[in-house]
């Protein structure tokens, strides 16, 4: 007796581009804030990089915990109208759009001679915490959808597609203001509060993070309404087991134990620890390395926007012809070495236009592969977690997802943010003081970049998986 299933659902269309806005908005808003907040309260609000590291690595942490309870919260929740997931977009949004916008409006900044000033890190603190957490609800919900919202490899490697393309022009756009800010500037090296070009950072900077909040606002919304959870069962005769944060926490173990999943979310804590270092670099490296002014950030933009799709557009060819983890570890040995390269800046007697090239390549090289990771990383992590739905007790798929996609996606975001984490505070701790300015500081965190790939690289090494058919999706099973 054969019994047929319920088509295996998928993104597609308006559908897939509205899910993937969040991609787009949400990143948009997180890489100007997660790249330029650094640059904005050391340089010019005159913060101590110490305090401005402990409230970013601080936020980081709060976020990774606080994902595994909304984990909790939204499994836990029963489905209704509204579906299951999506009611926690609006909740999360209001508080996460009025704190992006306020985190660049301190009341008051750090007087000439004294980095130290408490009000100005108070205020710093609590509102990249608060922001952090409503973020952090936004996120878990997001990506939490993806293993019931597309069910097939084709539909996920499509989604991963889309989700990159739109994360790649998210980074463009979001340094690209900054960077036109910084190239109207006098004096880039003297950007504090107090002097002319400092004043024009103050008024440029907030009204360009206002403008990427509305645009982050417009894109939450537009998961909202492209994600259909009418697939849950609403009339209440199934029931559903409530978990508490603790069982929660005790739930790690089961994707803790998936020795394939473990070394996938290793990774990506490797990957995020060099991601943040190269992010705290970029107007730094700019700055006090190459020194540039006037149209000389525009270069940046350039090898941002052509390295970035080059690259994506190589590894979506690579994909198709290649086993997914063979293309994985391809991209991760190409970032090693150009992070080695960096190597080459030490020597600072070079001509300006051989440091030009080098830093063509090197950087150009580093944010492809960096940000094709998620071709591969988004389609390997939803598949396990289908998988292992698949291979539970529970015969519903639906609510064996449902079980455990909350604690594969809070163990893999707790562990992701703790890379952020190490790195917000091992360089700010690094660039205290002088060291701020110090170019031969700047290139050795730059080739430090390398062993954090190198890592990244030896675990995604131990991935074993020997056969497709561990994303297939069965349409059929018999009885």
């Amino acid at each position: 007796m054969e019994e047929t299933l319920p088509p295996p659902r998928e993104l597609t269309g308006k559908r897939l581009f509205g899910y993937s806005m969040g991609d787009l908005g949400m990143s948009l808003v997180n890489m100007f804030t997660g790249v330029y907040i650094f640059q904005y309260y050391v340089y010019t609000i005159n913060l101590n990089s110490i305090l401005v590291s402990i409230g970013v690595s601080t936020q980081l942490i709060i976020a990774a915990f606080f994902g595994i309870i909304f984990g909790v919260i939204i499994d836990n929740k029963k489905p209704g109208k509204l579906g299951k997931r999506r009611p926690f977009l609006l909740i999360g949004l209001p508080i996460w759009f009025a704190t992006t916008i306020l985190i660049w409006l301190p009341p008051w900044k750090c007087p000439e001679g004294n980095q130290l000033f408490l009000p100005t890190a108070i205020y710093f603190w609590v509102m990249i915490l608060v922001r952090s957490i409503a973020r952090s609800l936004l996120f878990n919900v997001y990506i939490s959808m993806l293993p019931e919202q597309s069910q097939t490899p084709k539909n996920r490697e499509s989604v991963a597609s889309v989700r990159s393309a739109f994360s790649i022009i998210a980074s463009v756009v979001a340094l690209m203001m900054p960077l036109i800010v910084q190239s109207l500037l006098d004096d880039p090296k003297n950007a504090k509060w107090w002097t002319p070009s400092g004043e024009i950072v103050l008024f440029a900077i907030p009204i360009i993070g206002t403008c990427f909040a509305i645009f982050g606002l417009i894109s939450v919304l537009s998961i909202y309404f492209s994600v259909d959870e009418s697939f849950h069962d609403v009339s209440g005769d199934h029931q559903r087991e409530k978990i508490s944060v603790i069982e929660r926490f005790s739930q790690m173990a089961i994707p803790a134990k998936d020795s394939n999943f473990r070394f996938v979310i290793i990774a990506g804590f490797f990957g995020g620890l060099a991601g943040k270092t190269l992010g705290l670099l970029v107007f730094p490296f700019q700055t006090y390395v190459l020194e540039f002014a006037d149209i000389g950030f525009f270069i940046y933009v350039l090898i941002s926007l052509c390295g970035k799709f080059a690259w994506y557009f190589f590894w979506i060819k690579m994909r198709k012809r290649n086993h997914i983890l063979k293309s994985y570890s391809t991209a991760m040995v190409l970032a090693i070495v150009a992070s080695f390269m960096g190597s080459f800046f030490l020597m600072r007697f070079l001509p300006f236009g051989i440091q030009l090239t080098l830093y063509i390549i090197t950087w150009s090289t580093v944010l492809g592969s960096m940000y094709s990771f998620p071709l591969f990383s988004i389609p390997l992590t939803a598949a396990m977690v289908h998988e292992a739905a698949e291979n539970a007790e529970e015969p519903d798929i639906d609510v064996a997802m449902s079980k455990i996609s909350g604690s594969y996606y809070g163990l893999a975001s707790f562990v992701r943010s703790m890379g952020p984490a190490a790195a917000s505070l091992l360089v700010g701790f690094i660039l205290s003081g002088p060291n701020e300015t110090n170019p031969i500081i700047l290139i050795l965190i730059w080739v430090a970049m390398g062993f954090f790939y190198l890592m990244a690289l030896v675990v995604i090494k131990k991935i074993k998986i020997h056969h497709i058919s561990f994303f297939n999706h069965k349409i059929t099973e018999e009885v």
